[in-house]
């Protein structure tokens, strides 16, 4: 229970300084900025789904964490933000550094995410662009300070932001706390069993394992694939789903519950779909 404790609060404690500066960022587009900076933010949307992807593939869990309210505060397209939830890299790129991995392979695992995130969301916000439901709205902020309550506009940026930030550590903490919990008890040995024994779906099954909001699921994965327990397209599928707590975020900060549900079922469809292709070419 210590180390259940012990965990839970490290990555907690760790996402915290990229709460604070995401909310940050927002309030100072918000209400420091004006119609020019806010027309430059949405003309570089289009290249969202490359930048977005780039910086997803950085070992941490935070990045999701800030693409997460950078969308509901409409500053990324849907397409960014599943291209950002796709590359995310969570700690799978230190366990492979620890665990010596070869240099080409860990080349080779994050050009494979980048190059689906940088297609996926690209091809995501072209579909979403003929149906006309992609558009990058003004900057705001405003639904997050009603949801939170914070009177935001009667306080300074600085204060705001860590009132936002300490709402979104207090709910991850306590998600965090409980998914721990259910892993603990169910075993990791468990998670490898199931599997091992289940090649053909394969896929399937570590993409659910990829949508628990939490970093542990990246570290089950890769030590799988690095102990010859499933294949690298497995292990690839469920990296891709995995976002670390970025959904988790979603669904607190965003009101609209089928929107946030859609997102999830699109990353899931995005992994699966990649690990059966890759099953065939690598």
């Amino acid at each position: 229970m210590l180390d259940i404790i012990q965990d839970t609060l490290i990555d907690s404690i760790k996402l915290f300084p990229f709460l604070f500066v995401t909310y940050l960022i927002l309030e100072f587009l918000e209400h420091k900025t004006g119609d020019k900076s806010k027309k430059i933010i949405k003309r570089s949307g289009n290249f969202g789904p490359v930048l977005g992807a780039i910086l997803g593939i950085f070992p941490q869990c935070g990045f999701s964490t800030a693409a997460s309210n950078f969308y509901v505060g409409k500053i990324i397209t849907i397409g960014t933000l599943i291209s950002i939830y796709l590359s995310t890299s969570d700690e799978m790129l230190p366990i492979l550094i620890s665990e010596q991995a070869p240099i080409n392979l860990i080349i080779k695992i994050l050009l494979i995410k980048l190059i689906i995130g940088i297609t996926s969301g690209f091809l995501i916000d072209f579909i979403f662009k003929l149906i006309k439901k992609n558009k990058i709205q003004e900057v705001e902020i405003n639904h997050l300070c009603e949801h939170d309550h914070c009177n935001c506009e009667n306080t300074n940026i600085f204060k705001s932001s860590l009132t936002h930030s300490i709402h979104i550590f207090i709910y991850v903490l306590i998600i965090t706390f409980l998914l721990n919990l259910v892993i603990y008890f169910i075993g990791e040995d468990n998670i490898s069993k199931i599997l091992a024994s289940n090649l053909i779906f394969g896929p399937i099954l570590a993409g659910l394992i990829g949508l628990i909001p939490n970093c542990a699921s990246s570290v089950i994965l890769t030590k799988l694939y690095l102990e010859n327990v499933v294949t690298l397209s497995i292990m690839i599928s469920g990296l891709l789903v995995n976002a670390g707590v970025g959904l988790l975020v979603l669904f607190r900060v965003n009101k609209n519950l089928k929107e946030n549900i859609f997102i999830t079922i699109l990353l899931y469809l995005v992994g699966v779909i990649s690990g059966f292709i890759l099953s065939f070419i690598i």
